[in-house]
């Protein structure tokens, strides 16, 4: 569990990425691209990146230290993902090869505490070297490989999530904001709870947190190991599959029927909804959303539950299986 401690400043210094954060995207990407996670979620896309990397040495050569670097469990270096206004690659680029020889011997030195390391990690923090250089060469090329040909479905699941965050934060201000972070964090003012691999304490201290939503974080969220930097905490956010829509519009419409399978491939793209915005999404009346659902329901592809006054709907594994197909 990582609990964050908020102060009355930092509720007001609040901020939401608007934005994919580029090499936040590549890291998460890198811990999936080798993880059985989310076969539904990746499967296509790991898939795809496979058949890149067996056809691209270069591309490959490019990814081999990223994975040195970032396992897919425990501590990843904080200077490969930096915080810059926009979440640019660009901007990202230069500012992990600007990163200080001081910083790096301090992130590189706790790395290898966790798992062993080879020589040519040693050279990162040497002046004179191009090491730094070459690394920094490997991120934009992996980023070409993992992010390039998705880059406009993460925008798109990520724009959605800013668009709910809004919607929460216009109706509750910055309590309703943090409450939406649901089932990942638990707002209890003025601490919040976030489902996290080990205990921790974050302390924020007037400095306000970034929320970044990301389209390649897996289950919970993650944050930076240095408490001394900027506040980050990076979320997972509601995935559409890939070649979902491209599925949706065949076959499954004569089974289910377009209007049944907007309203459950809009479930499987954007997380759990309530009845009148499944409606609103669908273009349909209020009745004839609640009917729709239903039927979904006796279906086993859609569940819902109720949260306060409402009832939220979202869809089953069977569901998203059957809109995989």
């Amino acid at each position: 569990m990582l609990r964050i401690h908020f102060t009355s400043r930092d509720l007001e210094n609040i901020r939401i990425a608007r934005q994919p954060h580029a090499l936040w995207e590549l890291v998460c990407g890198v811990c999936r691209l080798d993880s059985r996670q989310g076969a539904l979620e990746f499967g296509h896309w790991r898939r795809s990146v496979r058949d890149r990397l067996a056809t691209d040495p270069r591309a490959g050569r490019a990814l081999l230290p990223l994975q040195t670097l970032i396992p897919a469990v425990g501590y990843i270096p904080d200077f490969l993902t930096p915080s810059v206004t926009g979440g640019s690659l660009a901007g990202g680029l230069d500012e992990v090869r600007a990163t200080s020889r001081t910083r790096l011997t301090a992130e590189l030195s706790r790395l290898a505490e966790s798992r062993p390391l080879p020589s040519w990690v040693s050279t990162l923090d040497r002046p004179g070297t191009r090491a730094l250089g070459a690394l920094t060469r490997a991120l934009e090329l992996s980023c070409g490989t993992l992010l390039e040909p998705y880059w406009p479905h993460v925008q798109a699941a990520v724009c959605d999530d800013v668009e709910l965050r809004a919607r929460a934060l216009l109706d509750g201000g910055t309590s309703g904001l943090l409450d939406s972070l649901r089932p990942h964090a638990r707002w209890h003012a003025p601490v919040l709870e976030v489902n996290y691999p080990v205990d921790r304490e974050l302390h924020l201290e007037g400095r306000g947190l970034l929320l970044v939503p990301s389209y390649f974080c897996w289950r919970r969220p993650t944050a930076l190991a240095d408490p001394t930097l900027g506040p980050v905490l990076v979320y997972p956010v509601a995935k559409q599959p890939l070649e979902i829509v491209r599925a949706s519009k065949n076959g499954l419409e004569r089974l289910l029927g377009r209007t049944r399978t907007v309203v459950l491939a809009h479930l499987a793209s954007h997380g759990a909804r309530t009845t009148s915005e499944v409606a609103s999404a669908a273009n349909i009346a209020l009745p004839s959303a609640s009917y729709q659902l239903g039927v979904l329901r006796d279906g086993g592809l859609v569940a819902s539950h109720r949260e306060g006054q409402s009832v939220r709907h979202s869809a089953t594994p069977l569901g998203l299986r059957l809109l995989e197909r």
